[in-house]
Formats: C-alpha cells, structure tokens, sequence
C-alpha cells in the first residue's frame, strides 16, 4: 500500500488526518503543498480545487474530510480497516 497525503502546517483538518494514520499505524509519505514545489498544483489538477488534506492511495485520491465537518472518521477507519475510533 502506497499512501501520499498532501497538507499543510496550518491545517487543522491535515494535523487530524495524520494524527489517525499515526494513532492506527499507517504508514503514508506527507506532502506539504507550502514546501513541495507543485504540490498545490498537482492537488488542483486532480481535485479542481486547492483542497487539503488529500490522500493518495495507490494512485486514487480521496478527499478525507468534509468541509464543515471535519474528519471522515468512520469512512476512514472503512477504508483502511481498523477500528473506529
């Protein structure tokens, strides 16, 4: 399983997303958009919008998040197969 997730220091929603991948034992590569050169862009190619965080896995991106409402918890633990928390 390869997973990228795009975010930012200032993120709120970003920290929450890693915070869950830590606490389950996930492995991901991060991808801060404010440091990676073209990583905002790439972010708009694929979403139409400058939306963060974003997960990349196996090549599919998935917004984890709804925005309003914060972290998708148990659509997250869904996907990657661990108890909700």
């Amino acid at each position: 399983m390869e997973l990228l997730v795009y975010s930012a220091d200032w993120c709120r929603d970003c920290r929450e997303a890693k915070r869950f991948l830590s606490q389950h034992s996930i492995p991901f590569t991060e991808i801060n958009i404010e440091k990676t050169p073209g990583a905002a862009e790439q972010v708009i190619a694929h979403t139409g919008k400058r939306a963060i965080p974003q997960f990349v896995l196996n090549g599919k991106w998935i917004q984890p998040y709804k925005p309003g409402h914060g972290f998708l918890h148990d659509e997250m633990s869904e996907l990657f197969g661990v108890p909700p928390q």
